[in-house]
């Protein structure tokens, strides 16, 4: 099972340990593109405050995260699962997983990044800003620059079993499982079952609340079909709608009587 998740825009502080090696991050096939990013990210910040400010979508109470972009390759670095602190990352609680579904999200989550492309839960990245959703003056929106490089590499790290898929629409962008891919990768939609509508705050929350039961569980469906059963076994309600026609992926709702 591979999840894809997106990353949060609150972040833990980088801390004191060792800075980035870019080498070091999984998904070495995106390393040309990621050094592309991380090089005018740092420039920009590093030249213009405000250019900055105006480009990474920052509010005035924002400012000093240009100067933490300015510090990306010497800052300290610490997993990814404990830089990403957003309302998805509570509810999963990585650091309060037991051994053998820590080991589980090592091998099966993946953080989108508008900075990195996508890392492991357990790759060592100082804390930044850089949403998807950011056009570079000079390489342009990163959905668009990510998606030639997704292409090649996210395929063989999708290996041939589900992929769930809880990005956003933003991270999204950057890879669209596709053929056969698609026909095993199921997207998720968190719906007050009252209204029927998506609640942002404890659409993220359930998202992680899901996560966290099938890591803890053990559980490893084999494809959409399997990860309904599991979920309805894990106690959720869940609709489906099954793709029209080979090529397309399956679309869950997960209703939830409660917002918390």
């Amino acid at each position: 099972m591979l999840v894809l998740l997106p990353p949060s825009e609150g972040k833990a502080s980088s801390g004191r340990g060792a800075p980035l090696k870019p080498e070091s991050l999984s998904l070495p096939g995106l390393a040309d593109a990621r050094a592309a990013v991380l090089d005018e990210l740092v420039e920009l910040c590093a030249a213009d405050e405000e250019k900055a400010c105006e480009v990474l979508g920052l509010s005035e109470g924002l400012r000093g995260e240009v100067a933490k972009n300015t510090e990306l390759r010497t800052a300290g670095a610490r997993p990814a699962g404990e830089i990403y602190t957003g309302v998805l990352y509570d509810a999963l609680g990585l650091s309060s997983l037991d051994a053998a579904a820590k080991r589980r999200a090592a091998r099966s989550l993946l953080v989108f990044s508008g900075l990195w492309g996508a890392v492991r839960v357990t790759d060592r990245i100082p804390s930044y800003r850089c949403s998807m959703g950011v056009r570079l003056p000079g390489l342009g929106a990163l959905g668009g620059h990510w998606r030639t490089a997704m292409a090649s590499v996210l395929p063989e790290v999708a290996g041939g079993g589900l992929v769930l898929d809880l990005r956003s629409s933003a991270y999204a962008a950057a890879w669209k499982p596709k053929g056969e891919i698609a026909g095993r990768t199921a997207g998720v939609r968190v719906l007050h079952a009252p209204t029927r509508k998506v609640v942002s705050h404890f659409n993220k929350a359930t998202k992680g609340r899901i996560v966290r039961a099938l890591l803890s569980a053990g559980v490893a469906p084999k494809g959409p079909a399997e990860l309904v059963e599991s979920l309805r076994d894990l106690g959720y309600v869940v609709e489906v709608e099954a793709p029209a026609r080979a090529g397309q992926a399956w679309s869950l709702d997960v209703l939830v009587d409660e917002i918390h």
